[in-house]
């Protein structure tokens, strides 16, 4: 199955952030953090998105970096709390990685250390909360925003079966149909 920006404008409707006529911002280049801050830039959370959702996203999935990309950049763009959390999460997680894999960045890791770091840590396990420990902020921030993500969408949706999920506008030829086979 392919992911698109299509998926990535029908994910950030549901994540109430208004994109009138494909206006948003949907790309790494036009989106910056103030320069004030210390911290990963806005590029290396994105980097750090895509590579987390590589992970927990379905193997079956394609177009997976271009709708990261479009949804985060999108959503660090209009949501300040969002973007300062994520980049936390994202700075927390370089140093975990630095301190107990010897990298620099988590995205550094091949992918199968990706996944055993997050294990270590425990975002597998752990209660999402913005305002918790470590692997919770992760957790909150990274991986339930990303499967949010996958699954707002359409081609998510059809993934798991709920193409139309509740609450979402289809008609009732949406809902009298079969399951996908």
């Amino acid at each position: 199955m392919e992911l698109s920006r299509r998926d990535a404008l029908a994910a950030l409707s549901s994540a109430g952030i208004v994109v009138g006529g494909g206006a948003a911002v949907l790309a790494r280049d036009a989106i910056s953090f103030e320069e004030d801050t210390d911290g990963p830039s806005a590029v290396s959370v994105i980097e750090t998105l895509d590579a987390v959702a590589r992970i927990v996203y379905p193997s079956a999935l394609d177009g997976v970096g271009e709708f990261v990309e479009s949804y985060s950049a999108t959503r660090i763009d209009e949501r300040p709390a969002y973007a300062a959390g994520a980049r936390e999460s994202v700075a927390s997680l370089d140093d975990y990685t630095r301190v107990h894999a010897d990298a620099g960045r988590f995205v550094a890791l091949p992918r199968a250390k990706q996944e055993i770091q997050l294990q270590r840590m425990g975002v597998e396990s752990a209660e999402p909360a913005p305002d918790g420990t470590t692997p919770e902020r992760i957790r909150y921030y990274v991986v339930n925003e990303l499967l949010f993500a996958l699954y707002s969408s359409p081609t998510g949706g059809r993934l798991v079966g709920i193409e139309n999920p509740q609450g979402h506008p289809g008609g009732t030829d949406s809902y009298q149909r079969g399951p996908p086979e």
